[in-house]
C-alpha cells in the first residue's frame, strides 16, 4: 500500500537502507550523495508513490531549487534600489518555484559567501554589487557554478550580466544641463569606501562625467558621499562653500538625495531656479524629490526579474555563451533641471 505525501526522512531512509542524514543530503543538496545511493532512495520514493514535491523534485534533477543572492554587508542599510533588486529576484524565483538563500559578502562576511560556494548549498547564484576587478567572480568561475551579475567587471565578456549604463547616462544628464547653460556642474558620487574599492557604477559615473565636461567644454568637480541623507546634506554644503559659482548637480547616490534636497533650502536655493539637480536613481526617489526630479529611472525590479531568467538559462546551459544586457533607459524630464540664472 503506498504510503501519503507525508512521508518521513526516516521511513524513506528504512527502505532505502540509509542513514536519515543521508537521505537529508540527498534532498537537500547540501552534500554530495554519491549517484548509487542518491538513485536507491529516488527508487523508493517512486515506488510507494509519494507525491513529488520541491523537494523530490531537486532529487531527480541532482539539484537544490535553491539559488544564491549575495548582497552588500548586512551591517550596511540598503539603499532602496538594492531593496528593490532582492525584492524582485526573490518574487521571480518563487514564480520559478525556486527558493533564495541571502548571503551578505564582503569583510568578515566573506566566509559566508565562502560557505556557499564551496559546499553545494545552491544551483548558481546572483551577485550584487559588482567591482571593476572582483575577487568574488573569479571564485565563482574557478568553482563552475553558474551566475549572473547584477553589475560586471571590467573583463566582463567570461560572465553573465545585466547592468545599468552609467557612463552613458551620467553624460546625458551633463549634456542636458549644458543644453539649460550650466557651465560649472558637480557629480556627487557614492560612498569614499565603494569608490575606492572600484565599485563599477561609481567609476562608470565618473567616466561619463569627465567624458561629457571635456564634450561641453564645462567645468567640473566630483565628491564622494555616503549613501544617506545627512552626508547628501554635507557634500551640498561643502560643494557651496569651496565653489560658490556651482550650479547644478548629477548624482548616482539616490539615498543621498533628501539631503541634497535639504542643503540647498538651507542655502536658500530654490530647485530649479537657483539650482539644477539630476542623475540617475530608482523611480521612487525621483518622484518623491521636490520639485520631482528630471533622472534616468533604474528598472530595478524589471533588472532583478531578468537576472533571474539568466540564471536559470545558465543553469540549465552552462556551456552556452554568456549574455550581457545593458540598459540604457531615458531621461525622465520633470521639474529638478530649468535654465541656468547667475547668481549674485
Amino acid at each position: 500500500m503506498p504510503l501519503r505525501s507525508c512521508m518521513n526522512i526516516g521511513e524513506i531512509a528504512r527502505r532505502a537502507g540509509v542513514s536519515r542524514s543521508t537521505v537529508s543530503y540527498a534532498l537537500s543538496g547540501k552534500r554530495p550523495v554519491a549517484a548509487g545511493t542518491r538513485q536507491r532512495i529516488q527508487d523508493v520514493i517512486d515506488e510507494v508513490g509519494y507525491r513529488p514535491n520541491a523537494t523530490a523534485r531537486a532529487l531527480k534533477e541532482g539539484r537544490t531549487r535553491t539559488i544564491g543572492l549575495v548582497i552588500p554587508p548586512a551591517g550596511n542599510r540598503l539603499t532602496h534600489m538594492q531593496l528593490d533588486f532582492v525584492a524582485s529576484v526573490v518574487d521571480a524565483a518563487a514564480r520559478a518555484d525556486l527558493d533564495v538563500l541571502l548571503s551578505p559578502s564582503g569583510g568578515d562576511h566573506d566566509r559566508s559567501f565562502e560557505r556557499l560556494v564551496s559546499e553545494s548549498r545552491v544551483d548558481g547564484v546572483i551577485l550584487m554589487e559588482i567591482r571593476l576587478e572582483d575577487a568574488r567572480v573569479g571564485r565563482l568561475q574557478r568553482a563552475g557554478l553558474p551566475f549572473v551579475g547584477i553589475g560586471h567587471t571590467s573583463d566582463d565578456q567570461a560572465m553573465c550580466w545585466i547592468d545599468v549604463d552609467y557612463a552613458g547616462l551620467i553624460r546625458h544628464t551633463v549634456h542636458h544641463l549644458a543644453d539649460l547653460g550650466h557651465r560649472k556642474v558637480a557629480l556627487i558620487s557614492r560612498s569614499p569606501e565603494l569608490v575606492a574599492a572600484g565599485y563599477g557604477p561609481a567609476l562608470r559615473a565618473r567616466e561619463g562625467f569627465t567624458a561629457a565636461l571635456g564634450e561641453r567644454g564645462l567645468e567640473g568637480v566630483e565628491v564622494t558621499c555616503g549613501d544617506d541623507a545627512r552626508s547628501g546634506q554635507e557634500s551640498i554644503e561643502e560643494l557651496l562653500g569651496s565653489h560658490p559659482d556651482l550650479t547644478a548637480v548629477t548624482t548616482v547616490n539616490e539615498a543621498a538625495l533628501p539631503g541634497i534636497q535639504r542643503a540647498l533650502a538651507d542655502a536658500g536655493l530654490t530647485v530649479p531656479y537657483d539650482f539644477s539637480v539630476t542623475g540617475v536613481a530608482a523611480r521612487m526617489w525621483a518622484e518623491d524629490f521636490r520639485p520631482p526630479l528630471t533622472a534616468a529611472d533604474v528598472p530595478a525590479v524589471d533588472m532583478g526579474g531578468k537576472a533571474v531568467t539568466l540564471l536559470i538559462e545558465r543553469i540549465a546551459a552552462p556551456d552556452t555563451p554568456p549574455r550581457h544586457i545593458l540598459l540604457a533607459p531615458p531621461i525622465s524630464l520633470r521639474s529638478s533641471t530649468g535654465a541656468c540664472r547667475t547668481r549674485a
